[in-house]
């Protein structure tokens, strides 16, 4: 939904259902740009672009993927989030990814691989913050960002803990000040 600065509001997506499947409860299912709106498609889990007054266009293949937690890189012209890749078989692999913004038929490119779960990535101007977890651990990853929009090295910040093999502590919604300190739950 938009509301317009007279208040009244309209319905961006109309015949669309903007819900993601990611982790099966879902995630982020859309982000908010200047010039359009992106969004999860529940039907077909693909990522869509709206730009302000036109139809919404696939920018994802048509494929088991599913993608959620997205924030637009307007300098490099780029989503980042979380993507759940079903393609084959057993358990799905998530991975953090980015997407270009007017379409990309490979699905995306992956930026971090190998944990069980991610969510939330967040950006600064030269940095990338993303949850991650692991069976019995959860942690928050700090990425450099070079000026092609890849995560190159990345470091982790102290605050994951498991006692026993339960966790004790949980780290989301990890977040930056406007002078780049990071911030997390």
């Amino acid at each position: 939904m938009r509301r317009t600065a007279d208040g009244q509001t309209t319905d961006v997506t109309a015949s669309y259902n903007v819900r993601t499947r990611v982790h099966e409860y879902g995630g982020g299912a859309y982000a908010v740009a200047p010039d359009a709106v992106y969004f999860s498609n529940f039907a077909d889990q693909r990522l869509y672009r709206q730009a302000h007054g036109e139809a919404p266009q696939p920018i994802t293949p048509e494929t088991q993927l599913r993608y959620a937690d997205y924030v637009v890189d307007h300098r490099r012209h780029l989503l980042f989030g979380v993507r759940e890749d079903h393609r084959g078989p057993g358990e799905a692999v998530n991975t953090l990814v980015t997407v270009k913004c007017d379409g990309d038929e490979a699905g995306g490119q992956v930026l971090a691989a190998g944990n069980d779960f991610y969510s939330s990535p967040r950006l600064s101007p030269r940095w990338l913050a993303t949850g991650l977890a692991q069976p019995e651990s959860s942690q928050h990853a700090v990425g450099w960002l070079r000026i092609c929009g890849l995560a190159s090295e990345r470091r982790r910040l102290p605050g994951h803990t498991a006692c026993g093999g339960r966790l004790t502590e949980s780290i989301f919604q990890p977040e930056w000040s406007p002078d780049g300190v990071s911030f997390y739950s």
